[in-house]
């Protein structure tokens, strides 16, 4: 695996050589209100490896402080995908375990004139804010007493307002060139069970307030988030201040990832799902964890992916090939290679014995000799791929079988084609051909060369399977459709299956297992795979160079 080198990790080195810090803490904070995607990982990976590099710890902390939102199939959800990254955080914890801690912060704020109890609904104080050039105005209510602010937010917490009806809001300046500084809401109150608290909250702190204080709490030194929330810092720090919170983090941030043609937002995904666009947050298309994972990319795969990236302070962009590149050098000499047919052709070798069926040896993987060997078997029916023949060879760039043409069958025989059969559309339907016994794989024959190499199955011992081929969800944005709704851009051809067949040695394949089809891509059993109809999702197409041109 590459290792992690960037800005953020000389600032740490720094900061350990100083002696500001005795040992770096880190930690992911995920809301549980969706499954995570490939953009979670940048944070991820980011927050592990870094703290790793300095033998520190890592906490994983629910932001659970939205219950309209959450829910704790997320929270497995997340703790899943965590543990197939292979990152085990140091603790666990939930932004609600420190509600009561928050709670009389909140109240130390209101008694030191910093905090107040504001009527104003969210669309008032909105409009109230002012704008980048236009100062805010304040509150009728921000310069209620301390006394009556305290009984206000305690009648708050017991639960004598509706949803909206009151806010704590922190006093700032509403004049400040920063609107996140502009009196920020810290407490809103939501008549809603929680789904670790039940309803014995019905105020719940906001994240901007909730969330420097848990990392206080938890000793965080090195608080990672994304650019966007670089203008939130200044808050971020007067809060820790202004709590007189013990312990100081530190807020960085560095630059989000995005990956061309994938959507890269929760609300999106959700829309995709509750408009059954896919069949769930694992759909294979999908660019969640599980999606991913269900797909064949592996744990190594983006972990490498995430980490070639690279960290910076600017927001950047990468072609979503490199994902595919990332499992590929990760499988190549991990996956083994079985011979699967996506579009038969009915090949009939007319001078092979009827009912007879002989195994040949074939490398599981030819560049890892120490994956072994298997035994394929070869008979007097076969099927190849349909791109593989063509009845009249156009040139001498065609490597593949046609009329009067001989071939090799990979770890077989020279095969020759003799005979087309059609149907009355004029459909090739079958072949007939001859095999020649003397050039049996590795008997030494060299006297004469074929005309190319092509993978076959042999058709008494062939499994059907299913081949999920996959493109991009989204179409490429043109001046035609860049205006459009990202549903209305959504690609029609995303999802292609394909009826085909797979050597016997997939008889007992499992779910998730990763193979590279010979010629035809890296694929990996699919969760709907049942025996005598195997299912195999595409992972990525072969690189183009291993790619035959007709």
């Amino acid at each position: 695996m590459a290792e992690i080198n960037n800005f953020i990790k000389t600032i740490m080195e720094q900061d350990l050589a100083s002696g500001k810090v005795d040992a770096i803490a880190t930690r992911f904070p995920p809301e549980p209100n969706a499954y995570l995607h490939i953009g979670h990982a940048r944070a991820i990976i980011t927050n592990f490896e870094l703290a790793k590099a300095f033998n520190g710890t890592t906490n994983l902390r629910f932001d659970d402080t939205n219950p309209a939102k959450e829910d704790q199939e997320f929270v497995d959800g997340i703790i899943a995908d965590l543990k197939w990254l292979g990152y085990v955080p140091t603790n666990v914890f939930y932004g609600s375990d420190y509600f009561e801690k928050t709670y009389e912060k909140a109240i130390l704020l209101i008694k030191k004139g910093l905090a107040y109890v504001d009527d104003l609904s969210q669309e008032e104080m909105s409009k109230m804010r002012g704008s980048l050039t236009t100062p805010g105005i304040d509150s009728p209510c921000r310069n209620r007493s301390v006394e009556e602010n305290l009984r206000l937010f305690e009648e708050m917490r017991a639960g004598k307002y509706k949803d909206g009806e009151k806010t704590l809001r922190a006093k700032i300046d509403m004049a400040h060139p920063n609107m996140n500084m502009r009196d920020p809401a810290m407490y809103r109150i939501m008549h809603i069970s929680h789904h670790r608290q039940g309803n014995k909250w019905c105020i719940f702190p906001m994240y901007d307030f909730a969330h420097p204080l848990q990392d206080s709490f938890e000793g965080i030194t090195h608080s990672l988030c994304s650019l966007e929330y670089d203008n939130h810092r200044i808050l971020y720090d007067w809060f820790i201040e202004k709590c007189e919170m013990e312990h100081v983090p530190h807020q960085y941030e560095f630059g989000r990832l995005n990956i061309t043609n994938t959507i890269m937002s929760k609300r999106y995904l959700k829309q995709l799902v509750d408009a059954k666009k896919v069949s769930g947050y694992d759909d294979p298309r999908m660019p969640t964890l599980v999606g991913l994972r269900r797909r064949g990319y592996t744990a190594d795969a983006i972990r490498n992916f995430i980490l070639s990236t690279g960290l910076s302070r600017v927001n950047s962009t990468v072609d979503a090939s490199q994902l595919d590149e990332a499992l590929r050098e990760d499988q190549k000499l991990k996956a083994m290679r079985p011979n699967a047919i996506l579009n038969p052709l009915k090949v009939v070798i007319t001078n092979y014995p009827e009912g007879q069926i002989e195994y040949l040896d074939c490398p599981n993987n030819a560049e890892n000799e120490e994956m072994g060997t298997r035994k394929i078997a070869f008979g007097r029916v076969c099927y190849i791929e349909q791109d593989d023949f063509i009845e009249t060879k156009p040139n001498k760039h065609w490597k593949r079988l046609a009329k009067d043409v001989e071939v090799r069958f990979m770890h077989a025989y020279f095969v020759k084609c003799n005979e087309v059969i059609k149907d009355e559309n004029g459909n090739i339907v079958e072949i007939h051909c001859t095999y020649d016994k003397e050039t049996k794989s590795g008997s030494g024959f060299n006297s004469r060369k074929p005309n190319g190499n092509i993978h076959f199955v042999e058709a008494s011992t062939a499994i059907p399977a299913t081949f999920r081929l996959f493109e991009p969800l989204m179409l490429d944005e043109t001046e035609e459709n860049k205006d459009l709704d990202f549903m209305e851009r959504l690609n029609p051809n995303s999802l292609k299956e394909l009826k085909g067949f797979v050597e016997e040695s997939l008889a007992n394949t499992s779910v998730g297992e990763h193979y590279q089809f010979v010629r035809n891509g890296y694929y990996t059993t699919d969760k709907d795979s049942k025996p005598n109809a195997l299912v195999f999702n595409r992972t990525c197409e072969l690189k183009s160079s291993f790619k035959l041109e007709k």
